[in-house]
């Protein structure tokens, strides 16, 4: 199994509960590294990273059979792919380079994730080596959630299928065409069990193109599969194989956020100039616990009355106790409220609260914050 519920058939919903426990185990055995040009990974999980600001895994989740994958410096190649499963079925495996965070591991400096209202575009390009002897996807997707989440199965996947070779399908049914960012596409809709999967199936292969993601995601959006106030966690290319594989390559791969008005591409955790708030987190940890303090900046024009900050805590980890804030949920997906006396943060202003909680695995701090639905920059 790999460590996410991405594939092109409804029978991967029914491998979404485990996947969580697996994944955890995974990254504490599969730490990435930083990849050397055809540096090879033959382990499920494995990853590494690339040009300092990627992520490539090897993500053989379906199969026992043995998958290797050589990173070159701007993208991999499937060098071993063994093994078939039926094709009106779950793939085997899904290959790929990605920016953002994908189970709490997120690629270095990315800004995601990113709140939707707050990206003002995403320009993004890859370049595809196809083969014919297999059944596979070239797959481009882009996760949503309603929450700044790290750690798991977002709420809506959008997949883009750069090409399809063999008798596979999305999933779901389809539900028409759509031009979007001026191709025609093949549009299906349908849930997994765990997300719902809006799939753009190009009529004919693409094998390299420069787009702008966000022409997906408003789509999608305008479709009712996300709001404005949700948040972008991920991007990916890569390979879906049903059979053999061997041989497909992402040749490169680039992608950016740009957040505010502005169109800044900021740097980690910079969310742009329409940001009005600012989140510093501090953390003091030990072996099986921690303690959080947390100091959040109104750096808008206008005074703050009653605030709520948004976040995910990183997989292992559970609050058990908090001062200065009212939290609801202690574990994934949290929010803290104010108390009575310090709802109200001035322009320039500043409130604080704090919180215990026990950890489990290696530390990692939250990888985003928002108020009152509103992305903040981290300090």
């Amino acid at each position: 199994m790999r460590p996410s519920p991405h594939h092109a058939h409804s029978a991967r919903g029914l491998l979404g509960a485990l996947l969580t426990s697996l994944v955890s185990l995974a990254a504490l055995l599969t730490a990435p590294s930083v990849a050397q040009a055809d540096t090879t990974i033959c382990q499920p999980f494995g990853s590494t990273t690339v040009q300092g600001r990627y992520v490539v895994q090897n993500n053989r989740w379906g199969t026992s059979a043995a998958q290797c994958i050589a990173v070159t410096d701007s993208g991999f190649r499937i060098t071993q792919a063994d093994g078939s499963v039926p094709t009106n079925g779950a793939p085997k495996s899904y290959p790929s380079v990605y920016n953002g965070c994908h189970y709490t591991n997120c690629s270095p400096g990315t800004k995601l994730p990113a709140q939707l209202s707050t990206i003002s575009s995403a320009p993004s390009s890859i370049s595809y080596t196809y083969v014919n002897d297999a059944a596979y996807n070239a797959s481009y997707d882009i996760w949503l959630d309603p929450t700044p989440r790290t750690d798991g199965v977002n709420r809506t996947e959008i997949m883009i299928w750069f090409n399809k070779v063999g008798s596979i399908q999305p999933i779901g049914s389809p539900v028409g065409t759509a031009t979007v960012a001026g191709r025609e596409w093949q549009l299906w809709s349908g849930s997994n069990g765990s997300n719902d999967v809006l799939s753009f199936v190009a009529p004919s292969a693409i094998s390299t193109w420069s787009f702008d993601v966000m022409d997906f995601v408003r789509q999608t959006v305008a479709r009712g599969l996300a709001q404005n106030n949700w948040y972008m966690t991920s991007v990916q290319a890569g390979f879906e194989p049903w059979q053999n594989g061997a041989g497909l390559a992402v040749n490169s791969f680039s992608s950016t956020v740009n957040t505010g008005s502005s169109g800044d591409p900021g740097g980690p955790g910079n969310p742009g100039g329409s940001t009005a708030c600012k989140v510093a987190y501090g953390a003091n940890t030990w072996q099986g616990g921690f303690t959080a303090d947390v100091t959040i900046t109104n750096t808008g024009s206008s005074r703050v009355s009653g605030w709520k900050l948004a976040f995910t805590l990183p997989s292992g980890q559970q609050i058990t106790n908090a001062w200065n804030a009212n939290l609801s949920g202690s574990s994934g997906s949290v929010t803290a409220s104010n108390v009575a006396h310090n709802g109200e943060v001035a322009a320039g202003g500043q409130a604080t609260f704090g919180f215990q909680g026990t950890s489990s695995g290696a530390f990692a701090k939250p990888s985003g914050f928002s108020l009152n639905g509103t992305a903040c920059s981290t300090a």
